[in-house]
């Protein structure tokens, strides 16, 4: 007796978390880890559906509007974690320090994870399609 193969369907919020391809989430948007020895590089082009990440020259300058939103966030938090654990409301150095530490230790998850938001939430047409089929692409220059 044959069994029935079932295929298990990513959530947009989890294949988001992992950085796949917004619309066979499957694909890997990049290569390397967020954090690592190795310089995370964005592919091109979807590896298994051969979508093409950057739709248009100059499509990723907005996602530094994303960055930006992250990073704001991320330093207010961080000031106000420190005034609520020290209490220590007048000292310049210490929330120009744990703001620039914030900053510079989340930038590869920003660099990240604005493009995925990008790609997901900000950008009409790059719809989730479940039955694309894999397609062979041009192998050349698969890496920003």
């Amino acid at each position: 007796m044959k069994e029935k193969e079932t295929t298990y369907e990513l959530s947009e919020f989890k294949a988001a978390s992992k950085a796949l391809c917004p619309r066979c989430r499957k694909g890997k948007i990049f290569t390397g880890n967020t954090y690592g020895f190795k310089t995370q590089k964005m592919n091109t082009h979807c590896d298994y559906c051969g979508l093409r990440y950057e739709r248009e020259p100059g499509y990723f300058y907005v996602s530094m509007f994303v960055s930006y939103a992250f990073t704001v966030a991320e330093m207010i938090t961080a000031c106000l974690a420190t005034y609520i654990l020290t209490g220590n409301d007048s000292s310049f150095w210490l929330y120009s320090i744990v703001a620039l530490v914030t900053v510079f230790v989340l930038s590869p998850f920003n660099y990240r994870y604005s493009r995925v938001v990008l790609m997901y939430w900000l950008s009409p047409g790059l719809n989730y399609n479940p039955n694309i089929k894999q397609k062979e692409i041009n192998p050349t220059s698969r890496t920003l």
